[in-house]
């Protein structure tokens, strides 16, 4: 069985002049490509915001481990950071006991 897809095209109506109102020939596809806005992308991740910032952070924490830099509470450590439901989390800052000469850098922490 065979279908007869001839003449299934939609003609679509003539556009009008808005000075004249008479029918305008319509224009041909490569013109109404060209004035067709440009589409804008934005990129879609696979991880989270919260999601990315604990992986920073426990990648961090490995390598402070590993370098024998690891003086301070771990973010995982969820004990010390116990919370009243009414009251925001505490803030995360590992506190540098023996290295009185480094300076909590948020950013590399987050």
């Amino acid at each position: 069985m065979k279908i007869d897809t001839q003449g299934m095209s939609l003609d679509l109506p003539p556009e009008k002049d808005p000075k004249t109102g008479l029918w305008l020939e319509p224009k041909p596809i490569e013109n109404q490509r060209k004035e067709l806005p440009k589409a804008i992308i934005t990129p879609k991740r696979l991880f989270t915001e919260s999601y990315v910032k604990e992986m920073k952070i426990l990648i961090n924490e490995v390598l402070d481990e590993r370098e024998g830099k690891f003086n301070y509470t771990s973010y995982f450590d969820t004990e010390k950071f116990e919370h009243i439901i009414d009251e925001p989390e505490p803030e995360y800052k590992p506190s540098l006991k023996n290295n009185s000469n480094q300076k909590y850098i948020p950013a590399y922490y987050q």
